[in-house]
């Protein structure tokens, strides 16, 4: 008869990794389909000067809508962050980190407001119209070059800014997974996910648990 113990492997017998705390999926769901729309919106902007005469401004409408519907969700991530606690970064995140990382979040969500605010007055004192296709909007306000020229340099610095703010943010976050091997990217990761935890040792614990 085989004793009790015999049975161990070494992956048995490997530590478990802490579990991970995440986001609430509603949470991770908004995180995502901001940074995609942001992507998105930005890079329609920075090339709207190089959009054909005769398809510009049906662009610079998406690019507007696109931008309004970022406002919208910013308003909804606000809200759901202040009535839902997010999780705590990994007990292994310094200090420094946690100062530089409060100050990050605080500057890229000040800038995911004001950055369209801004280019809203540059929309509308163009004397833009917003088209829906069933329906549009047009704001009664006339055209006034010098307005629009400057919100439309501003929001140009102003996009620059949270482009450079959310490649750190990405940077920072694929430090944390494969240099530092915590779970602070995890965090804002789907659990399906969860194999990924911290490289090959975790993936091949995962692993050994599927074949028992």
């Amino acid at each position: 008869m085989t004793q009790l113990g015999s049975r161990n492997t070494a992956s048995d017998l490997a530590p478990t990794a802490p579990p991970v705390h995440r986001y609430s999926p509603v949470a991770i769901a908004l995180h995502w389909a901001m940074a995609a729309l942001i992507l998105c919106s930005g890079i329609l902007g920075l090339l709207l000067d190089d959009w054909p005469k005769a398809s510009k401004l049906f662009w610079i409408n998406i690019h507007a809508q696109v931008g309004l519907l970022v406002l919208a969700l910013l308003i909804g991530r606000i809200w759901w962050r202040r009535t839902h606690t997010p999780p705590q970064l990994p007990p292994e995140v310094g200090d420094v980190s946690r100062r530089v990382s409060h100050q990050a979040h605080l500057l890229i969500y000040a800038l995911m407001l004001i950055t369209p605010l801004v280019g809203i007055v540059a929309f509308v004192w163009h004397a833009r119209v917003l088209d829906f296709g069933l329906f549009s909007i047009g704001f009664g306000i006339a055209s006034n070059s010098p307005v629009y020229h400057q919100a439309e340099d501003i929001h140009l610095w102003l996009t620059y800014g949270l482009f450079a703010l959310v490649g750190g943010h990405a940077l920072a976050a694929f430090w944390h997974h494969f240099i530092c091997r915590d779970s602070v990217l995890l965090r804002m990761l789907p659990a399906r996910l969860s194999a990924l935890r911290s490289g090959p040792d975790a993936a091949e614990l995962v692993q050994a648990k599927s074949r028992r």
